[in-house]
């Protein structure tokens, strides 16, 4: 299995593909998808799907346009309600990509259509040797902004549920789903140390279920009750585009081909060129 993680400050996205398919998946796509692009025919290989892990609160998707420019499939999680063609995550579903298995987990907490991904590599053969996913045995989990390294997403992004509730609903994902799942499993979150979206998160890009001291809210705390009382106390003020964002997400970004490019005034700067898009 091939997988790469694309680190920009504190958002992280990643792509995946099995070695000898030719097939790929891209998680959490940024607004600009040209690395993508250039990744996927630096390894000679078609995007053929596109997972978001929930709608993004904090940048706007390029899902729609890496869509639109590979002719790839979206998933994302049913409870989005997505005004865009797309394929609704639900528990178990899965994507299979020549060995390498992609199998989603509904993990309500942070957002209500929150997902996590399960990535599973059953390649046997001696090409597989190398790789850190070679068993029938989840290897890596794609956790979205419901588990982070030290941290857990905020529970206070949506609009019909209170905190508390989602606070709730967090704990139960995080204890019979996510820590669940074998220890050695890596983990990789959709940000890093910097981000709103968690209070203490780590700056590193990966760990695994159980390192000892990276899921010390999720693991240590002895009660549901103690662990919404923690999450929801003193949460930091959320910024005011979060809400926007997530709706621009549900609807999808307008594709660069669909913005309207004007050149700006005359000057020392004439001959910039800008792009509107329609909201």
């Amino acid at each position: 299995m091939y997988f790469e993680q694309f680190y920009l400050t504190c958002l992280a996205q990643c792509l995946i593909h099995d070695r000898l398919g030719g097939r790929g998946s891209s998680v959490d796509p940024q607004r600009d998808v040209d690395i993508y692009l250039k990744a996927a025919d630096e390894q000679n290989l078609k995007i053929r799907h596109i997972f978001e892990t929930h709608l993004h609160a904090d940048f706007v998707s390029g899902h729609k346009e890496l869509a639109a420019r590979s002719g790839a499939k979206i998933y994302i999680g049913a409870q989005a309600n997505a005004g865009f063609p797309h394929v609704p995550l639900t528990d178990g579903f899965e994507v299979k990509m020549g060995a390498v298995q992609i199998r989603a987990l509904e993990t309500p907490g942070h957002t209500l259509e929150s997902v996590c991904l399960v990535i599973t590599d059953r390649k046997e053969s001696a090409e597989s040797k190398s790789s850190e996913c070679e068993s029938a045995q989840p290897c890596a989990v794609l956790t979205g902004d419901t588990l982070f390294i030290g941290d857990v997403g905020r529970p206070d992004l949506s609009k019909t549920h209170t905190s508390r509730q989602l606070a709730g609903l967090l704990y139960d994902s995080l204890h019979e789903k996510l820590l669940a799942l074998p220890d050695v499993v890596k983990v990789y979150p959709a940000h890093g140390a910097g981000s709103l979206c968690g209070r203490a998160m780590r700056a590193e890009r990966s760990s695994t279920i159980w390192d000892g001291t990276s899921y010390e809210l999720c693991a240590a705390v002895a009660s549901r009750e103690e662990f919404i009382a923690q999450l929801t106390a003193n949460l930091p003020t959320r910024p005011d585009y979060f809400l926007e964002d997530a709706e621009i997400n549900r609807s999808g970004a307008a594709t660069l081909t669909e913005c309207r490019r004007f050149r700006t005034f005359s000057g020392r700067s004439a001959g910039a060129v800008a792009a509107e898009c329609p909201s």
